[in-house]
């Protein structure tokens, strides 16, 4: 199977949006995905792709209660599918997964039981059999770097980076790299990066000059995605994908767009070759 994170610590660089499209590129590949939102942001991939039913029902199963081994149902259940993607969708419990798990971890220790809070995500993953079940997984963390973020990158190991062409985006990715090397060390595990995407590239002369220093640190970036405001507006405002969007909601098909969407399908399929892991 394969699976990865789509992850910045910038916010507002196109993550969600990046991760939901490779979801659909992969099902137009033929393949079976899971999408996992552990964003409990506003906008989510929960909210994208209209699964966001159940996020303040108190009493609906979420998958924190899974990972702190307190579940009301079957894994299977929490998943809802959105064109051709299952996805599990964020609970607003999830603001409160590291005090949960980490209460859990005291409790395991009280009875002298090794518990490591950063690897329940995996372990309930491969307890419902997903790594069986499906092609690929994607999962989209929050930006901050806190537990949901150890657990996912601890279940998937690879890294697809959103990259803003600026400073800001320049500084996030080598935080990142600060990052993955500090995770590694302390979950015990080596982290690889399938790719690096920029986004909302306009050509100008400041962004050309912080890929050409990202690539010189390197970083490859064989696909770039241009400023595309209105057709991802479009999607948050009609909670589908951008390939969905064109079909469904423009009245004329622009080229411009159709890029786009070739580029995600050509960005999944080279993210593909890079290596198949184990979830």
């Amino acid at each position: 199977m394969l699976a990865y994170t789509v992850y910045s610590e910038a916010g507002g660089v196109g993550k969600t949006t990046l991760a939901t499209n490779l979801a659909k590129a992969e099902v137009r590949a033929g393949r079976k995905v899971l999408a996992i939102d552990l964003d409990t942001q506003e906008a989510s991939l929960s909210h994208l792709l209209d699964v966001a039913g159940d996020r303040n029902n108190d009493q609906a199963d979420s998958l924190l209660r899974h990972m702190i081994d307190r579940p009301r149902g079957e894994f299977a259940d929490l998943i809802k599918t959105s064109e051709g993607i299952d996805v599990v969708p964020a609970h607003n419990i999830l603001e409160y997964a590291s005090k949960h798990l980490r209460r859990r971890e005291e409790e395991a220790a009280d009875f002298g039981e090794s518990w490591n809070p950063n690897k329940q995500l995996l372990r309930v993953l491969r307890e419902a059999g997903v790594h069986e079940t499906y092609d690929t997984l994607i999962i989209d963390p929050p930006a901050s770097a806190d537990i949901k973020l150890h657990n996912a990158i601890h279940a998937t190991r690879h890294l697809v980076i959103p990259f803003e062409p600026s400073g800001k985006g320049y500084e996030s990715v080598q935080g990142l790299d600060q990052l993955v090397g500090g995770l590694e060390e302390s979950l015990g595990i080596e982290v690889g990066v399938l790719a690096v995407v920029p986004n909302r590239y306009k050509g100008m002369n400041d962004q050309d000059r912080f890929l050409a220093q990202l690539t010189a640190d390197g970083w490859e970036t064989p696909i770039r995605f241009r400023e595309r405001s209105s057709l991802l507006e479009g999607c948050w405002a009609e909670q589908c994908t951008a390939y969905r969007y064109i079909e469904e909601h423009r009245d004329r098909e622009r080229e411009h767009e159709l890029e786009t969407l070739e580029k995600f399908d050509e960005l999944a399929s080279q993210i593909r070759e890079q290596k198949a892991v184990e979830a």
